[in-house]
């Protein structure tokens, strides 16, 4: 695979530096893709809703479905933190800090990651690859290689792994780390006691009262992140699951509040807030950097297949989790 990768790496590196004078209609195409890309990248609501309708409109892009629903629990995730349990657990600078590490790097994602979608979704109507326009898009040549690759062979799964391998560099060095994150959040005490105690969770709920997913920890290692998102994808795409996961997504509008789903599967309500309800548009700039794949190399264990099947116990455990959350913040606020 390494090997492959290097003879594509060269020819890419090539065919980026090539001056290309772009037609009218290229033109027309990224100042397009440019916009519709800043429209959906305006909160979490708006990633989420994206991310869900394209994956209606070219459901072979199986990340697509990956991400809208990795993206609710980013909601969840904000809005716990509006959340009185929260409010009187946490000080008011740690809940922002919070907020804006899930706000940046879900917006870093969303920048890179929707006009490669968009692409491949014009390169179809054109029946014509137009990889060579990532570059305009500041996207690694990493993915112009995948996407090339994936128009051949449509190996979608491998073209999953790639995503999420892509998305977790692609944050690494502006989130993880990022002086100011590093010090105000990953290094802080209630981060570290979260990471220990494996109190944070992905979920993926059903409407017949089923909940699954997974416990997220060891956050600021790449390779750990990396298998975490194939874990999820597996139990988003079992085969005995992915049709229940799809009704949920079509017929649960996301408000971000955890009680979207709460009732659905008998847990007691949070009392979330809906998320716009309680955080403003947040505006960003992008910071400059590399591309991240000229210096990286491509570990193995990066595309070793991942399965994980959740069994009843894993509500349970959510549920345990949960409450021991709510009790050490309750004791927190106590302390304070």
């Amino acid at each position: 695979m390494n090997a492959n990768h290097e003879s594509w790496k060269g020819f890419i590196k090539e065919r980026r530096e090539e001056h290309h004078n772009l037609s009218k209609e290229e033109a027309k195409l990224i100042d397009l893709i440019k916009k519709e890309t800043v429209k959906y990248n305006a909160d979490n609501i708006s990633r989420t809703i994206a991310y869900q309708e394209y994956f209606l409109r070219q459901s072979e892009i199986e990340w697509s479905f990956l991400a809208s629903m990795v993206s609710r629990n980013a909601g969840y995730n904000m809005t716990d933190l509006e959340n009185q349990i929260f409010v009187k657990g946490l000080s008011v600078k740690q809940r922002k800090q919070l907020f804006m590490t899930y706000e940046r790097a879900n917006w870093i994602i969303f920048l890179d990651a929707f006009p490669q979608l968009l692409l491949f979704e014009y390169s179809k109507v054109n029946n014509k690859p137009l990889f060579y326009l990532l570059k305009y898009f500041s996207v690694s040549s990493f993915m112009e290689i995948e996407w090339e690759k994936y128009w051949t062979d449509r190996d979608k799964k491998r073209l999953v792994y790639s995503l999420i391998i892509n998305e977790q560099n692609m944050i690494e060095r502006p989130v993880i780390q990022n002086k100011f994150f590093k010090s105000e959040v990953f290094n802080s005490l209630a981060f570290k006691l979260q990471e220990q105690l494996k109190l944070s969770y992905v979920i993926f709920p059903t409407r017949n009262g089923e909940l699954y997913g997974l416990g997220v920890y060891q956050f600021e290692d790449l390779t750990k992140r990396i298998q975490i998102g194939k874990q999820l994808y597996s139990i988003l795409f079992h085969e005995d699951l992915h049709n229940e996961f799809i009704d949920f997504a079509m017929q649960t509008i996301h408000t971000g509040s955890r009680t979207d789903y709460e009732g659905l599967v008998g847990i007691t309500s949070s009392n979330n807030p809906k998320l716009r309800d309680v955080y403003p548009i947040i505006p960003h700039t992008r910071t400059a950097l590399d591309d991240w794949y000229t210096n990286s190399k491509i570990l193995n264990e990066w595309y070793e297949y991942e399965e994980v099947i959740n069994g009843d116990s894993f509500k349970q455990s959510f549920l345990i989790k949960q409450e021991l959350l709510g009790s050490l913040l309750k004791l927190k606020s106590i302390f304070q």
